[in-house]
C-alpha cells in the first residue's frame, strides 16, 4: 500500500488511539494526531499501544482545540495531509443534557472548523467525518435504520452530530471536498473510558457488585445494541478509502443484536463469576437515552466487505485483555 500522510482528530481518545495502532500496524502511512486531551484523550493509550516505542517515529502529535480555526501556524505544523479522519467531538449524552451549547461549539462550530482547513489542502484523497447511530434516534423492533433515512434525535448530543453529518455534505456539494460520513454503533475495545458499560461491568463483577441493567419500563426487557470492536472500525475505515465514495453516507454495524443483559452475563462467564445484576426502568433513570439504536449494514458489506473478527471474538479478547490490565479500570 502507498505511503500517504494522515490527520485524525481526537487521535488520542478511545476510538481515535485504535486508529492511530491499525495504521501503525497495517500500513507505513505517516500519522497527525491532533487532540486537546481534556475530558476522553490521554496520551497514555497511546503509549500504551504494543508497536508504539517501535513506530512512534511516523507520528507527529498536535494540541488544538478546534472550537478555534485552524491557524497558519498550525496548519503549518500539520503540514501536507492525504487524508483526514474526523472523530474530535464531545460525546457523552448526559453532559450534552446539562450543556447543550458545549456541544454545538464542539461537534458543529468544530467540525466547521476542520472542514474550513480541508477545503485548503491540495490533492486531499478523503476526509471521513465519524458519525453515530444515535441520529436516528430510537429504533423500533424489526426496524433498521438505512443511511439515509431521516433523522430523529433524542437528544443534545445526536443534535449536533446531524448538524455537523449536514455541514460536511453541504461542504462536499458546495466545495466538492471528497468527504463521506460513516454511523457507527456502540464500540468496544481495550483502554475504554471506566464510565462505558462493559469495564463497569468487569469491575462490578470482580467486586461483586450488582450490575445495573437497563431496560424497558417491564423491567424485563433490557436495552439492545450492535456492538463492534475498534478495530473492526478501524478495517472498515481502511476499505472506505478505496471504496467509499464522496458524499455517501455507510453504517458501521456490529454483526448482530445484543442485549445489555446478555452481554453483562457474557462478559461475567469470561471471568469465571456470578452475575448479579438488577433490571431499572430506563427512560426514568437516564432521559434523552434510547432502549434500542439499530442500523442496516447491507451497504458496506455490498461493496465487498467483512468484518475479520466475531462479536464474540472481539469481546473475549477484551475482557481478558482488561483482567491483566486493570489499571484501566
Amino acid at each position: 500500500m502507498a505511503k500517504f500522510r494522515i490527520l485524525i482528530t481526537g487521535g488520542a481518545g478511545f476510538i481515535g488511539h485504535h486508529l492511530v495502532e491499525g495504521i501503525l500496524k497495517e500500513t507505513d502511512w505517516e500519522i497527525v494526531i491532533m487532540d486537546r486531551l481534556d475530558v476522553s484523550g490521554s496520551l497514555e493509550r497511546l503509549r500504551d499501544i504494543f508497536v508504539w516505542e517501535k513506530e512512534k517515529h511516523r507520528v507527529k502529535f498536535i494540541w488544538w482545540d478546534l472550537k478555534a480555526p485552524i491557524n497558519q501556524i498550525t496548519a503549518n505544523q500539520i503540514g501536507k495531509v492525504d487524508y483526514i479522519w474526523h472523530l474530535a467531538a464531545s460525546s457523552h449524552v448526559d453532559r450534552s443534557i446539562q450543556d447543550p451549547l458545549s456541544f454545538v461549539m464542539d461537534n458543529v462550530v468544530g467540525t466547521c472548523n476542520i472542514l474550513n482547513f480541508a477545503r485548503e489542502i491540495k490533492g486531499l484523497r478523503q476526509f471521513v467525518y465519524f458519525s453515530t447511530d444515535e441520529v436516528f434516534g430510537p429504533a423500533p423492533e424489526g426496524v433498521l435504520y438505512k443511511e439515509w433515512d431521516r433523522y430523529k434525535s433524542g437528544n443534545p448530543y445526536a443534535a449536533t452530530k446531524a448538524g455537523a453529518e449536514e455541514l460536511c455534505i453541504a461542504f462536499e456539494n458546495t466545495y466538492k471536498l471528497p468527504i463521506i460520513v460513516t454511523h457507527t454503533m456502540n464500540c468496544i475495545g481495550e483502554r475504554q473510558h471506566p464510565e462505558k458499560f462493559i469495564p463497569m461491568c468487569i469491575r462490578k463483577i470482580l467486586s461483586g457488585e450488582t450490575v445495573t441493567i437497563h431496560s424497558d419500563k417491564t423491567k424485563t426487557k433490557s436495552g439492545t445494541r450492535f456492538y463492534i470492536h475498534a478495530r473492526n472500525i478501524f478495517m472498515a475505515l481502511l476499505f472506505l478509502t478505496g471504496k467509499g465514495q464522496a458524499g455517501e453516507k455507510y453504517n458501521l454495524v456490529g454483526e448482530k443484536e445484543v442485549s445489555n443483559l446478555d452481554l453483562a452475563k457474557f462478559i461475567a462467564k469470561v471471568i469465571g463469576k456470578e452475575l448479579k445484576y438488577e433490571m431499572v426502568d430506563f427512560h426514568s433513570s437516564r432521559p434523552g437515552h434510547d432502549l434500542r439504536y439499530a442500523l442496516d449494514g447491507t451497504k458496506l458489506k455490498e461493496l465487498g466487505f467483512e468484518y475479520p473478527k466475531t462479536f464474540e471474538e472481539s469481546l473475549t479478547k477484551t475482557v481478558k485483555w482488561t483482567l491483566e490490565h486493570k489499571e484501566w479500570l
